[in-house]
């Protein structure tokens, strides 16, 4: 009985690889002394044969930091240097799982074909490591099983079949155990080894030894790092061994179990990474002690020095409050020097109370310490944390009241709140564990919760851990094959071997080492280098060095401006930053960046800088160059469409100021009034729906709110210097989308009247920008040497008493003619042209504000009914319906499914009724629905699936047979039902019998997405394992399984023989069902796709992802192209579904957009370019504040209905106000 995976996942091999080049990019051989790129030369199985993701790009680089250095000798025996090296590292994925791997790094001779061709001295060795990779932490098996393969290759006995023929056995057959249940044990070559896994309700699996963290700091300065841990500080671990700092990351992170380590984890960090530490974030990292680290800031970075049992820092670490404090030291002291502790003991004769105590006093450091130290850690959080429970909290807002418990333990302990206990309770790892307790079934494994109710009771703590079975069942994996039809024969090598490569890969290498040595042989000649030789070694980079390059130029630049940007504001008064390096570079970083990285990370270091409490202040040269960086960073954010970048280079130039020469504060915001983006209310827009996602207060007065919110987008128009009537048009547009109140809109026009005449008042009208006098009296203000004052309350009170009749009145035609405007402004939704008209026609004395205004209004309606977020939504088609309610031209149901556990079926014909059921009978959330003519099936969180009657609307049957919640759900013709859940299976039900009638197939992890063609009976069902499965149900067996994403996969679409995929490795799939082959890769997106459609008449594909933007892909003779990229919405697409000529989108910030394509371009053989690109948008609605979760379309009548995590439904009808 074994768990399902394997231990081991791939056996890579890192060097030099046929290209050369050194870390600082320089290409070929520069000699010895110099480091160079590791990079991938062998790997087994090779990643289109394995089911699990690929080793990380990165993977080279981390297991050498150092980088790979050439020597003129191998391994002395004379020299620990040139022995090799064992030891572990632990990479962290972006969706925060761990990756394990166990290297040995040594010298080995450089290939003869890489000496030729870069004229490298013959007999030179070069670092290699070689390496085991796997998902689970068994840290020991891992070691020893690498040490045995490499003790393998280089025995003089040799072994008994090729070595990478014991690789392939090895990785493809040793099974990982069950855990608490089974052994497995494993033979290489003749090296028996044994793995085995604890249970999982016990503490976290921790394959390794915490006696090297005891030993290399003292308890004090053990503690403190255990609590700059707990307080997520930017921690940096020192030593002079690999292996040290990896198992000691491991071990500290183990102990704050059950909270988790939520930010950045580099246990070793690759030496020219070293500009990271200056990252303004938190993160966990350790760097070899032999790496400088002069040169960098270090401001605020704990450093852990394990070689000389030293922490030094230059914040203060809170210390732990009393008593628990003296709890933990005095239970460590106890652990670690028991003969210190008790030498005041009488000792016993072995059988009291007092012998007890004293028995293994002098063993050495084993297992049980391990779990010991564990154990006196978990107590000592239970114990700090006691009676958390009675806090905890089940609001939208807040999880646990901190302020209540720190009330209770201050009136306990007689002292004021702990700064330490409060920064801990406002620390990621608390709230991650709150929110793992409190909405997933960890609860139930809460090692914490049960030690405090033992504790509570008495009971040793060791209680709480489950009992290991003393006997485990074994499973013994043999290999039948030994040496060559048992000829004897014994294979020995005098240097690591290189796996069998494909023709393609041979090719491939001989290619690049012709172009590198065509390349020296041109140098001899010529003193400039071939620039065709260069851009062939260039492109030779495989999409994985690629994207490893990429990330680490990211990263890098990143670094690069927090420094830069540190360095710029040390300059002397007498330097001029114009002129400086560290502008130039700046300049040039944001300038010559085509994806905006170098634009974005130098506001993010501004705003990093502001928030670690930076007093803003520039000096007059500063002022001049920050402002002109922001310009560029801002104009380029915009030509790009980075709405969220110019977002917050608004918010940083609000911050920072110089001093005038009557000491007043002159903002940069204000000289950034020339930038065209603020006079557009689509950014004003975009800047609102931010404001209210980021606002903490959303569980009160939504008017207030939303109040609150416009009150700051109004300082920033003053602050840049907006005319009045143009801030007050956006902010009254804004407002009444959002149906404040009239007493709101008072304090809005007088906030900003105030504000623009304190801005006037001072520094006058912007340069640029003509202040026009509004219609109701408010004049352009003058220069701040006005010299008539007492003019201005006169002018204040007239301004006030004309907008506050202004607001009471209830009359259209008054209000349009107080706020009228000389221009249009557009939307992003087009929808204002037409308000601006209506109100034109009211003020010139038209009658019909009434009519437009209902009109206006009827576009879009609110449905209520839901109590929690709208978690589901399906479209029930007219041809669903018609023999139902008639067959009705505006008929049509919505069927939405809540957290509140309530199915809702609504008809969007009924308009002010359009609610026409409610059913009951779920326990959780509803997650899936679907429905035929007489039916609707709903899945939810509660592992079962009801089927109601869509007539009589009573439940009919309750299918339960899933283990996990309910995904996805299909109803078929037949009186069938199709179910995929969480828990990895797919199965059919018979609805007349209640009963399943086939599991039609398992994947490996949670099923996400599922498509069934009815007229060929082929299923397709993908999730969280990044293989896609096809079925043929009526054939009963599988047909393919998809290989070719690295994760997730989100979307799925199936028509005819074509399957499309969308997957969280950014990339979209075109695959043959009847091949089970991958017919084309789409690969243009900058996030995870979502959402994927097929059009069948022109075998296009439409793929939407979270970085909101839509693209067109069109079939051609040679492959498939991206023909069309739309970019209307701002989110992530959550919808896309298409007709034959209509196109229907939503996506998560709320907006919605419809498409058409003109019917006459169809069949047209003449028409000459891209159908794809045909699709023109047709109309998009005003777009209002929420979240959206779901969403559905009815093309037929131009529908599309959102749901919101406000519980609201929000159904436009696209055929109104044409």
């Amino acid at each position: 009985m074994v768990s399902g995976g394997r231990i081991f996942e791939y056996f890579v091999v890192c060097g030099i690889g046929p290209e050369i080049r050194s870390l600082d990019g320089n290409k070929g051989y520069q000699g010895m002394g110099v480091m160079y790129m590791p990079s991938f030369l062998d790997q087994f199985p090779h990643s289109k044969e394995s089911t699990y993701p690929p080793p990380p790009p990165q993977l080279p680089t981390c297991v050498l930091p150092a980088g790979v250095e050439f020597y003129s000798s191998g391994p002395n025996s004379k020299d620990l240097s040139t022995f090799p090296r064992s030891y572990p590292i632990v990479l962290t994925e972006g969706d925060g799982s761990k990756i394990y791997v166990s290297c040995i790094a040594f010298r080995d001779p450089v290939s003869e074909d890489i000496a030729e061709a870069y004229r490298i001295p013959p007999n030179s060795y070069a670092d290699k490591c070689i390496c085991l990779v796997s998902r689970s932490p068994s840290f020991h098996v891992l070691r020893e099983a690498l040490e045995e393969l490499f003790n393998l290759c280089f025995s003089s006995a040799g072994s008994s079949k090729p070595l990478w023929d014991v690789v392939a056995h090895m990785v493809l057959n040793v099974p990982l155990p069950t855990p608490g249940k089974d052994r497995v044990l494993f033979a290489v070559e003749n090296c028996l080894l044994c793995i085995e896994v604890p249970p999982k309700d016990g503490l976290p699996h921790a394959d390794i030894s915490f006696q090297p963290l005891v030993q290399c700091l003292d308890v004090d300065n053990f503690i403190r790092f255990f609590t700059a841990v707990l307080l997520e500080k930017r921690i940096l671990i020192r030593a002079n061994t690999y292996s040290l700092l990896t198992l000691v990351s491991e071990a500290i992170c183990h102990l704050i179990y059950p909270f988790r380590w939520q930010h950045v984890y580099i246990p070793l960090l690759f030496f020219s990474g070293v500009d990271y530490i200056d990252a303004p974030t938190p993160y966990m990292m350790g760097l070899h002690s032999g790496v400088d680290t002069s040169g960098l800031a270090m401001d605020g970075v704990v450093v852990i020095d394990l070689d000389y049992n030293r922490i030094s820092t230059t914040e203060e670490i809170p210390s732990i409050p009393e008593p628990e404090l003296s709890f933990l030291r005095g239970e460590i002291m106890k652990l670690l020097y028991p003969n210190v502790i008790e030498i005041d003991l009488m000792k016993g004769n072995g059988e009291g109370t007092f012998g007890r105590s004293l028995r293994g006093v002098n063993k050495p450091w084993s297992k049980d310490h391990d779990l010991q130290l564990r154990l006196i850690f978990l107590r000592f959080l239970a114990t700090i944390l006691s009676g958390y429970r009675n806090f905890l909290e089940n609001t939208a807002v807040n999880v646990f009241n901190s302020q209540a418990f720190l009330k209770k333990r201050s009136r306990m302990t007689n002292l004021p709140p702990d700064p330490m206990l409060m920064q801990f309770l406002d620390s990621q790892g608390f709230l991650d564990f709150l929110e793992r307790c409190t909405h997933s079934d960890e609860n139930s494994n809460n090692l914490l919760d049960k030690l405090q109710d033992a504790v509570g009771r008495g009971q040793n703590p060791s209680s709480v851990l489950p009992m290991i079975s003393a006997e485990l069942e074994t499973l013994t994996i043999a290999d039948p094959v030994v040496g060559v039809g048992g000829s004897g024969a014994r294979y020995c090598y005098d240097r690591f071997p290189a796996n069998v490569r494909t023709e393609e890969q041979e090719e491939r290498r001989k290619a690049i080492l012709a172009a590198a040595s065509g390349a020296l042989e041109y140098q001899s000649r010529h003193t400039p280098s071939s620039p065709s030789v260069s851009s062939a070694i260039t492109e030779s980079l495989s999409p994985r060095e690629r994207a490893a390059e990429r990330e680490r130029m990211v990263l890098d630049i990143q670094v690069k401006l927090q420094g830069l940007w540190l360095r710029l504001l040390k300059l002397g008064a007498t330097d001029d930053p114009l002129s400086s390096f560290e502008y130039g570079t700046i300049l040039a970083l944001i300038e010559s960046d085509a994806e905006g990285i170098g634009g974005r990370g130098f506001v993010e270091c501004i705003r990093e800088h502001i928030h670690s409490g930076w007093v803003c202040r520039l000096t007059d040269e500063q002022f001049v160059a920050v402002k002109e960086l922001l310009k560029t960073a801002i104009g380029r954010a915009t030509s790009r469409t980075d709405m969220a970048t110019v977002r917050d280079a608004l918010e940083v130039s609000a911050e920072m100021y110089r001093k005038d020469s009557s000491n007043m504060p002159d903002y940069v915001q204000r000289h950034l009034s020339s930038i065209s983006t603020w006079d557009e209310l689509r950014f004003w827009e975009g800047y609102f729906d931010s404001l209210m996602e980021r606002s903490s207060d959303k569980s009160g007065n939504y008017a207030t709110l939303v109040t609150a919110q416009l009150a700051i987008i109004a300082s920033h128009m003053a602050g840049l210097g907006l005319s009045d009537t143009d801030s007050w048009f956006m902010l009254e547009t804004l407002a009444e989308k959002n149906n404040i109140g009239y007493k709101q809109f008072i304090k809005l026009r007088g906030l900003l009247s105030h504000i623009q005449q304190l801005r006037y008042g001072y520094w006058g009208p912007s340069p640029g920008k003509v202040q026009a006098v509004s219609s109701y009296g408010v004049p352009s203000p003058g220069s701040q040497d006005v010299t008539d004052e007492s003019q201005q309350p006169a002018e204040a009170s007239g301004v006030g008493r004309s907008w506050v009749h202004s607001m009471f009145s209830r009359e259209a035609s008054t209000r349009s003619s107080s706020f009228s405007r000389g221009r249009k402004w557009t939307s992003d939704n087009g929808s204002l042209g037409a308000a601006e008209n209506s109100k034109s026609s009211v003020s010139s004395g038209k009658t019909e504000p009434a009519t437009a205004q209902k009109k206006i209004q009827s576009s879009v309606r609110i449905l209520r009914g839901h109590k929690g977020a709208v978690t589901a939504l399906h479209c029930v088609t007219r041809r669903d319906v018609w023999d139902l309610v008639g067959d009705r031209e505006d008929a049509g149901f919505f069927i939405s499914g809540s957290t509140d556990c309530l199915v809702k079926i609504w008809d969007p014909s009924l308009r002010g009724s359009e609610l026409k059921a409610t059913l009951q009978g779920h326990t959780k959330t509803v997650r899936a629905l679907s429905s035929d003519r007489a039916k609707v099936v709903s899945g939810s969180d509660d592992q079962s699936v009801i089927v109601w009657d869509k007539q009589t609307y009573q439940l009919l049957e309750e299918l339960k047979g899933h283990e996990a919640q309910v995904s996805c759900v299909k109803m078929l013709s037949g009186e069938r039902v199709l179910t995929a859940s969480h828990d990895g299976s797919v199965k059919m039900w018979d609805v007349r019998t209640d009963t399943c009638v086939a599991t039609v197939g398992r994947c490996s992890s949670a099923v996400l997405c599922m498509e069934y063609d009815d007229s060929t009976g082929m299923l397709a069902a993908g999730g969280r394992d990044p293989v896609a499965n096809v079925w043929d149900i009526r054939a009963g067996r599988q047909m393919h399984k998809l290989v070719g994403h690295t994760k997730w996969i989100r979307s799925l679409r199936m028509v005819g023989d074509t399957v499309i995929t969308g997957s969280d490795d950014w990339t979209a799939r075109m695959w043959s069902v009847s091949r089970g082959t991958c017919d084309a890769v789409l690969a243009c997106h900058a996030g995870p796709i979502l959402c994927v459609e097929y059009t069948p008449s022109d075998k296009g594909i439409i793929t939407g992802s979270t970085d909101g933007l839509l693209r067109f892909w069109e079939n051609e003779e040679g492959g498939i192209r991206c023909v069309k990229n739309v970019t209307i919405h701002s989110a992530s697409i959550l919808s896309i579904n298409a007709g034959e000529h209509w196109l229907g989108i939503a996506a998560a910030d709320n907006s919605m957009s419809l498409f058409h394509r003109p019917q006459e371009r169809f069949g047209s053989f003449s028409s000459p370019g891209s159908k794809m690109a045909g699709w023109q948008l047709y109309r998009t609605p005003q777009r209002t504040v929420a979240m959206v979760r779901c969403a559905a379309s009815d093309l037929d009548r131009k529908r599309i209905c959102s749901g919101g995590r406000n519980g609201l439904l929000r159904l436009w009808e696209a055929t109104i106000n044409i």
